[in-house]
């Protein structure tokens, strides 16, 4: 039985650096609001993490708010924006696109990328937004959006910019100041840090929305009392991806031998995204089969784990609306494959994957 984890972008392995220091903590006692000495050392693991993660983004660690995700970060600053106008891309994570909060949406090109002349006709029609949202890296295709310029169009209208940078924390070089956003949210188990924690980070001088209220944690910015743990290994699973950079580039020569021998297999395949620029790990690749279901299981069997998309759709049976958004006709019979390696992918894994998918493609996508 093979044991293939090929879903890198739902999440990564812990880090074993973040592994011994979470499990070390957890062990130990004590409030980070705590004044006495227990406290004290607690506190001291979190702002331990806090400078960490600061120095890889070159911002200020006053700058950053730890949280229990991403998604509550998202949250955050969408609803704090509630009744102003607002504008997203077609292609967000759910808790972007889902969040209750009234939005536009800015199309993107047929290779996942935002339609910058179709985002200048908004940024100049009507009021002027009071905030963008564009993510860095779309979770499901990889898919590198032109923050920079987006960011920089937006200054031009006097609207602030968010940035959900959670695919490319770790994967791609970047700080705070390079993008040109105001905001931005990471999340920790991405990168190989533990489940339920991530952060808000913010320009200088802004007023950062509240979300979670009730408490002085977090310069009372966030209410509720802090993940020590977490936070810690949060910290030194940031130090470890972004060291290894370099590293993580080198996944693009299998992500490319994967992609090249699927296509080579197979008429019915097409990878989503392929000519615009992408992180190294990911590929989507959207099959002319019905149902992506029989696929994920029949790959499931052979002991790979891949998804059909984005992990927090995983319960919906309808096609992806990032695949929608690209032009893939909702109603047509295709079934999508999100294939997302990470630093403990082996060419070994590489090999054994394409053995199996040459296995499974001539049972279940005959010609």
């Amino acid at each position: 039985m093979n044991n293939i984890f090929f879903d890198h972008n739902a999440t990564t392995p812990i880090r074993p650096n973040a592994l011994s220091l979470a499990t070390q903590i957890m062990g130990e006692v004590g409030n980070a609001a705590s004044t006495h000495s227990f406290g004290r050392t607690a506190s001291k693991h979190v702002e331990t993490a806090r400078r960490q993660i600061a120095e890889l983004i070159d911002v200020s660690p006053q700058q950053i708010i730890f949280n229990s995700g991403a998604s509550e970060g998202n949250n955050t600053i969408l609803k704090g924006f509630s009744g102003q106008r607002i504008l997203i891309s077609a292609i967000e994570h759910p808790s972007i696109m889902e969040c209750g909060v009234v939005s536009e949406s800015i199309p993107v090109t047929p290779q996942g990328v935002i339609d910058l002349e179709a985002y200048h006709t908004m940024l100049h029609t009507g009021t002027p937004p009071a905030l963008v949202s564009v993510m860095y890296v779309n979770n499901e295709t990889g898919v590198i959006q032109p923050i920079q310029e987006i960011a920089r169009m937006a200054k031009e209208v006097g609207a602030l910019v968010h940035c959900d940078c959670v695919q490319a924390f770790g994967r791609i070089p970047f700080t705070r100041e390079s993008l040109g956003v105001d905001f931005l949210t990471l999340s920790a188990h991405k990168i190989g840090g533990t489940h339920g924690v991530g952060a808000l980070v913010s320009a200088v001088g802004l007023q950062v929305p509240k979300l979670v209220q009730g408490g002085g944690q977090e310069r009372r910015q966030r209410g509720g009392t802090v993940n020590v743990a977490g936070i810690a290994a949060f910290g030194s699973a940031a130090v470890d991806a972004v060291g290894s950079l370099d590293q993580y580039q080198k996944l693009s020569q299998w992500r490319d031998r994967i992609e090249d021998h699927v296509l080579r297999s197979s008429n019915r395949v097409q990878i989503m995204g392929r000519d615009a620029p992408r992180t190294a790990n990911t590929s989507m690749m959207v099959i002319d089969s019905k149902g992506h279901d029989t696929l994920l299981m029949a790959f499931d069997l052979d002991g790979v784990a891949m998804s059909a998309g984005s992990a927090c759709s995983s319960g919906s049976t309808k096609l992806s609306y990032t695949l929608t958004a690209m032009g893939v006709d909702a109603y047509a019979p295709v079934a999508s494959l999100r294939l997302s390696l990470g630093y403990t992918t082996t060419e070994k894994e590489v090999e054994d994957f394409l053995m199996i998918w040459d296995k499974i493609s001539a049972r279940i996508l005959k010609d």
